[in-house]
């Protein structure tokens, strides 16, 4: 085999290896997902992991009591997935369909419209 060939067959496997450590990691980030979806406490990484925000942003949310958090010891803040639910589906943004039928309903009540 020559110098050109052994080459070749190093570069097929070294990208096979990073092909593998990227499908790896890959899965590793699922499963880290997965389990934190489990728990019912989070931690501070685990919460900005899990709202998507940065560790700067969660912090000011945190220090002006917009977002729900525990602190027990008095350093480390803890947070409540199912909290965090609630909190995330709160301030509904309604369809143009919700809103049409509010107003018709308000209209209805107000004896503007009859049936």
């Amino acid at each position: 085999m020559t110098f050109g060939q052994k080459s070749i067959i190093k570069f097929k496997y070294d990208t096979m290896d990073s092909i593998i450590l990227t499908k790896l990691e890959s899965i590793e980030q699922m499963l880290n997902e997965q389990n934190m979806l489990k728990k019912e406490v989070l931690t501070f990484n685990e919460t900005a992991i899990y709202l998507e925000v940065s560790h700067s942003h969660l912090y000011k949310m945190t220090s002006t009591g917009i977002v729900p958090s525990y602190k027990p010891n008095g350093k480390k803040l803890y947070f409540n997935r199912k909290e965090l639910d609630t909190w995330l589906l709160s301030n509904k943004q309604l369809s143009k369909e919700e809103i049409e039928q509010q107003a018709a309903n308000y209209l209805i009540k107000k004896g503007r419209v009859k049936l």
